[in-house]
């Protein structure tokens, strides 16, 4: 694979639900943005395709991720050891979560909008029916998490599952990753172990923090809504029949 050598700075490798919307604001209030993070693929559906073709092994980092300093969530970190061989001069942040706590948001969540019969993934599988954008999106977080070569395809449907899973996914990071270009870190750490792997001043302010739980129901029910509503405006106002 080549390399680049664009101004990509850091590399988030932490899963989802680990604080990684917060990390964006973090690493955008630091200098090293804009930072790709999955509500930009929320934001333009149309990437879902290029995501798609990067599964399939195609190199399109400087297409996709042109423009971006860093990364956080998925889909970049389930691309980590790609990135930080295409970006040499990259660090890659492994953020973690206390196992227990970081399963029971993960669920609520990804897995609740993939598996669950709650209103939002009704409403998120009801918005596939109109949106073929959508379907793709929804084809590729089942790719990409639950499928043969998903991070949680050996089982997702027990909390144990999901957590030895994760736990495995971190260790994978610590033995991939060269011990220099590498950073264990916790929100709750704050700015300064953050600030001093990537040699930048500590803001005179704390942390920021970002409900992203919230910010991920919000856009996925707000978004089914909108284009739900859309398609009814198209066909002259009838109701979706069963």
């Amino acid at each position: 694979m080549k390399s680049s050598t664009s101004g990509m700075t850091l590399i988030g490798a932490g899963l989802p639900r680990t604080g990684t919307l917060t990390q964006k604001v973090a690493f955008e209030e630091l200098g090293i943005g804009p930072c790709y993070h999955w509500v930009d693929v929320l934001a333009d559906l149309d990437q879902v395709q290029l995501w798609n073709r990067a599964l399939d092994g195609e190199v399109l980092w400087d297409e996709i991720l042109g423009g971006s300093r860093s990364t956080a969530d998925w889909p970049g970190g389930y691309f980590y050891r790609e990135l930080m061989e295409f970006y040499p001069d990259a660090k890659v942040l492994l953020s973690v979560r206390d196992p227990e706590s970081w399963e029971r948001s993960f669920r609520e969540t990804i897995w609740l909008m993939s598996h669950g019969k709650t209103l939002m993934p009704l409403l998120a599988h009801a918005r596939a029916e109109v949106d073929p954008r959508w379907h793709a999106y929804l084809e590729f977080v089942d790719r990409m998490f639950w499928g043969p070569e998903g991070t949680f395809s050996q089982g997702y449907d027990e909390p144990q599952q999901l957590i030895d899973q994760a736990l495995a996914h971190e260790e994978k990071v610590k033995r991939d990753v060269p011990a220099d270009r590498l950073l264990v870190w916790e929100v709750g750490e704050g700015w300064e172990p953050l600030c001093d792997f990537l040699e930048l001043p500590v803001p005179d302010h704390p942390l920021p923090h970002v409900n992203d739980r919230d910010t991920f129901l919000e856009r996925v029910m707000a978004g089914a809504l909108d284009a739900l509503q859309a398609w009814r405006k198209s066909h002259g106002g009838v109701v979706l029949s069963a």
